[in-house]
């Protein structure tokens, strides 16, 4: 059971995802990174923008552009 864990730890942290993987995150977590600001601009249009939401989602785009700079290294760009 423990190795099924680990073994799971591994794929979510990119250990055993391959180069096709990586060129696919890249794009798919610019597009997270696209919504989420969208997101924060409508949330800051209304007479009382929920800042725990807005910071939420900052914390999301923040976590995605480390994705990306993981799979660009990964990658070797």
């Amino acid at each position: 059971m423990r190795f099924l864990c680990q073994a799971a730890g591994a794929v979510a942290s990119g250990k055993f995802m391959g180069k096709k993987n990586h060129k696919k995150a890249i794009p798919s977590l610019n597009r997270r990174i696209a919504e989420h600001r969208e997101k924060i601009r409508i949330e800051y249009e209304k007479d009382f923008p929920d800042r725990g939401l807005i910071r939420h989602w900052e914390t999301e785009i923040r976590a995605f552009e480390k994705g990306i700079e993981q799979a660009l290294k990964r990658l070797g760009k």
